[in-house]
């Protein structure tokens, strides 16, 4: 094989695994300059840390080709502001990753797209990405992890009627239905510590009158003015990565702060049941977005209607985005557990071919209409105890991890230029 060959081969292995460049994060990446200031000079300091303008264009080109989705440049900085929180974190722990765990990291990931760690630098390499922006990436990642099971590990006990209760709630079992209440906050990057906080004193409510009363002062979703209040649904159609932790809730019991892209979310409990009438797990979820500009201004509400009352089936959509800009509709067969979790929450309220207005683009500038095309089942398997309480103790590892790094970033002295 020629090296131009293998070079073509492994930049289409990364392509691969991370879905490809989007030519409109491209654009500004490679047209806007570093201004006067030296690459190396300070764009950012955290409690004195200092990250420069150089690690700032590496790490968004890495954003851009891991197809994060949003403006590579600002989640650039968001992730390395809280890189160095992680880092000044493990630091004052006491935690310091090998440099064995560090490159057992990066050929895990390379693994994903069946490549070996070295090849994997090069394509990297090949989009301007950095061999040692992978192994800062990698390495913050990896202390963080240390951080957190020092920190929290102890304190999670999974019991063994959350596993039962988990077990049956992904096998369908019992045909487990909830009825939930949801908060949904919106959230930016500059103010996602500030609403975290505030999800955090809203998760202590017991009562369903105050669960109800916060949702109408604080909520942002559809079901507001309900009081926040959601139908009864089957737990198999939520987010694998939920089922767990509603699973263990009992009545009027509140979740921890559930992190979305755009939002930080809530949900108490009304009421289980348990019905004869078994529900299947899924493997895959079909759907489709139809992005329209405006957010949730009138006229593009009263065009979203329009296609929703014309369309009968996901193909339809098709037709209406025909005079519009590539990319309108994108259509997706995935895993649950591979979907965006705000998108996962509005297909779990949908029957085939049912459509969901209530989701905006990061910055609020699309509406994002989402289309249930279809729920493939699978057949049951025997979930392993061990596994289940493994996937709940991450699960509550993780709230834990999100609401402490709120906490370093509120306590935080961050200077930006």
């Amino acid at each position: 094989m020629s090296r131009k060959t293998r070079t073509m081969t492994l930049r289409a292995n990364i392509r691969r695994l991370f879905a490809g460049l989007l030519a409109a994060s491209l654009t500004p990446l490679a047209a806007a300059p570093i201004a006067a200031q030296s690459a190396y000079s300070p764009a950012i300091t955290i409690n004195d840390r200092v990250i420069t303008y150089y690690e700032i264009e590496q790490r968004a080109l890495l954003m851009a080709v891991l197809n994060r989705p949003g403006d590579p440049r600002k989640l650039a900085r968001q992730d390395l502001i809280e890189d160095r929180l992680k880092l000044e974190a493990a630091e004052i722990a006491g935690i310091q990753p090998s440099e064995d765990g560090v490159q057992a990291g990066i050929a895990e990931l390379a693994s994903r797209a069946n490549l070996e760690a070295d090849d994997f630098l090069k394509a990297l390499a090949a989009e301007g990405v950095d061999p040692q922006t992978m192994y800062d990436f990698t390495y913050a990642g990896i202390a963080w992890r240390g951080v957190v099971q020092t920190r929290f590990g102890p304190r999670v006990q999974i019991t063994e009627e959350e596993i039962d209760r988990a077990i049956a709630s992904n096998t369908g079992a019992g045909g487990i239905r909830v009825l939930l209440s949801e908060i949904v906050i919106p959230a930016t990057p500059q103010t996602r510590e500030q609403v975290t906080q505030l999800a955090l004193q809203l998760a202590d409510i017991r009562s369903f009158a105050d669960f109800e009363a916060a949702a109408r002062t604080y909520s942002a979703s559809a079901t507001k003015e309900q009081g926040g209040k959601i139908e009864w649904m089957s737990i198999t159609n939520l987010p694998p990565q939920l089922r767990p932790i509603l699973s263990a809730l009992g009545p009027g019991e509140v979740t921890d702060p559930v992190q979305l892209p755009n939002a930080v979310a809530l949900f108490q409990m009304r009421g289980v049941e348990e019905t004869s009438r078994t529900t299947p797990r899924y493997s895959a979820i079909d759907y489709a977005l139809f992005y329209l500009p405006g957010g949730r201004s009138a006229d593009t509400l009263k065009d979203a209607r329009k296609i929703r009352d014309a369309v009968d089936r996901c193909d339809d959509l098709y037709g209406f985005s025909q005079d519009r800009p590539l990319g309108t509709v994108v259509r997706e067969a995935l895993p649950p557990a591979d979907i965006p979790r705000d998108i996962a929450l509005e297909l779990a309220r949908l029957d085939d071919n049912e459509i969901s207005m209530n989701l905006t683009s990061p910055n609020g500038e699309l509406l994002m209409m989402v289309m249930l095309c279809g729920r493939t089942a699978e057949l049951g398997e025997e979930l392993s105890r061990e596994d289940v309480a493994s996937a709940l103790r991450a699960q509550r590892l993780d709230s834990f991890a999100d609401s402490y790094l709120a906490q370093l970033r509120a306590d935080a002295h961050i200077v930006e230029k």
